[in-house]
């Protein structure tokens, strides 16, 4: 049965039956789950964590989960528990504790849980360590929003999994560096709400952020402009101020483990053959000849694209192969979307290129481009992810197509039997404003709460078995005009709730009105972690 219940029909009768003082004198606590389980039973009473309650881990690899609740509860309550082992599938009647273990659940996508609370214990199974980790997540939202060391939490029966293999949010690092303890935090975000995937995009044409040994001036030159935007596109005005920044190796190694640790995996972008004036600048190789560029001011599609020539491809098999050492994700993004074909018209290399191809148009090209960078990431035992346009002139063999312009894209990739990420910018693209009139600078649009919450990411068009290449849904952060992390937590709070909820919970049981009441509860949690976000649903 599907949303709280309490159990016991001599209670159930009573409350039904008694007069509403009666029912404002039941003290349980408050049940407030983003996103949605996918079964909750709630009975009366309540449990009680405080610095005596024991964390017994009754299965193997289980260390991660009791090491993050712990790090929470000392962060946000002042205390934490302390961790005993016992043996894998041993029985622990022992009071006042937390048990973690596993069970066979058979849910085909990885994250399937089940949480029993009663007076005594919290039992949290899962059918692997990720599922006991999603459990995690859900203890610590029924935790009371007020720090205590006496911690009431609801009596509740849970079965849950998720609807989507992928889930997951991107956060532009091009257009503003974010320095790794913001990172951090925005990965820990994307784990406490049962997403899974961090889409980060570390090169842009305003700047490009990720150390690659082989290619110093990358960072030394790529990583920094002389100036940025003032105000909206087409200002004109500027700061003539340097700007940038960088990742270094070490760094991308610790925020990997990081992720790891929250079951977290970080998808890097290194975009091509579009959005690379940056790259471009450093090595002015890489273009068709054009002079050299700055690094991108402004914000915007430029003209600059990479040529499609031994020395860029050699380039950029160099540079994946130094990204593939860092990251273990299956998936390499390698973008493609807006490359403007001017530079390649004009130029007579890429002209005479396309008549030795027998190639009629640049579209032809860009898909030439992007299949030579896909085989030789497959040949290393890894798959593409790119933007809708790499659809344009020919799909790459095993790609990936993540649908940004609509849903179109989405739904022609499926129908071609390949898997598709859906992220349509009218209902996920975080950047947008979420009040109206916008209340502050950003790049335009108006996407309120409501239309995150309802977008379904499995178009009406595609027939069941098209359906299924539907991998899942991510929401973008595109930072043109969010400098400082306390605007991009402004920007995704509370939206990243309603995605979290469209890519976790059956669609049969999503209703926004009982969301926005679990909403409220999440606000208090806000306050909490002591982050910055819209007000306009309280």
């Amino acid at each position: 049965m599907k949303r709280l219940t309490f159990f016991g029909g001599v209670f159930l009768a009573l409350l039904i039956y008694a007069p509403s003082s009666y029912a404002q004198q039941n003290t349980s606590p408050v049940v407030s789950i983003i996103p949605e389980p996918v079964s909750l039973q709630q009975q009366e009473g309540s449990f009680t964590i405080n610095p005596s309650t024991t964390i017994y881990l009754a299965g193997k690899d289980l260390e991660r989960s009791a090491t993050y609740f712990n790090e929470y509860l000392q962060k946000y309550y002042g205390f934490h528990l302390k961790v005993k082992k016992v043996k894998s599938g041993q029985d622990v009647h022992a009071g006042n504790a937390i048990i973690l273990d596993y069970q066979h659940i058979g849910y085909p996508i990885e994250g399937a849980y089940t949480f029993t609370s009663d007076k005594n214990s919290v039992k949290i199974n899962g059918d692997n360590a990720v599922g006991v980790f999603y459990g995690i997540q859900t203890l610590i939202q029924l935790l009371p929003t007020t720090p205590s060391q006496s911690l009431e939490i609801a009596l509740v029966t849970i079965n849950d999994h998720p609807r989507f293999k992928y889930r997951g949010m991107m956060l532009d690092c091009g257009r503003h560096f974010f320095d790794t303890a913001f990172v951090k935090k925005f990965i820990n975000f994307i784990a406490i709400h049962k997403m899974n995937r961090f889409h980060w995009h570390l090169t842009e044409d305003q700047g490009w952020r990720i150390q690659i040994k082989k290619y110093p001036k990358l960072t030394s030159i790529g990583a920094w402009r002389d100036s940025t935007l003032i105000g909206h596109y087409g200002s004109g005005k500027y700061d003539h101020e340097r700007y940038g920044g960088f990742y270094t190796q070490d760094e991308i190694k610790a925020i990997v483990k990081y992720a790891q640790e929250r079951y977290v995996t970080i998808i890097p972008e290194i975009e091509m053959p579009g959005h690379s004036t940056a790259a471009i600048s450093a090595y002015p190789e890489l273009s068709c000849g054009s002079p050299k560029v700055p690094v991108g001011s402004t914000w915007g599609v430029y003209d600059t694209i990479l040529c499609p020539s031994p020395y860029t491809f050699h380039f950029y098999e160099n540079v994946l192969t130094e990204v593939m050492k860092l990251f273990p994700s299956h998936y390499i993004h390698i973008g493609g979307d807006e490359a403007p074909k001017i530079q390649w018209k004009n130029s007579p290399y890429t002209q005479e290129l396309m008549k030795k191809l027998g190639y009629t148009n640049e579209d032809q090209l860009q898909s030439y481009f992007v299949s030579t960078m896909e085989k030789f990431l497959n040949k290393h035992g890894r798959d593409i992810i790119g933007w809708d346009e790499i659809l344009e002139g020919g799909l790459a063999p095993n790609a990936t197509v993540m649908s940004w312009r609509g849903e179109e894209g989405g739904i022609a990739a499926a129908r071609l039997h390949h898997n598709v990420i859906m992220t349509p910018g009218s209902y996920i693209y975080l950047d947008h404003s979420q009040s109206k009139p916008a209340d502050s600078l950003t790049i335009g649009g108006y996407l309120p709460l409501e239309r995150v919450y309802n977008y379904n990411p499995v178009p009406k068009e595609l027939t069941t078995e098209e359906g299924k290449y539907i991998e899942g849904v991510q929401a973008n952060v595109w930072t043109e005009y969010m400098q400082w992390p306390t605007k991009v937590e402004y920007m995704i709070f509370p939206r990243m709730e309603a995605v979290s909820e469209v890519a976790w919970t059956p669609l049969a049981d999503k209703n926004y009105d009982n969301f926005l009441k679990r909403l409220q509860t999440q606000y208090q949690r806000y306050k909490l972690w002591g982050v910055s976000f819209y007000k306009g649903n309280e």
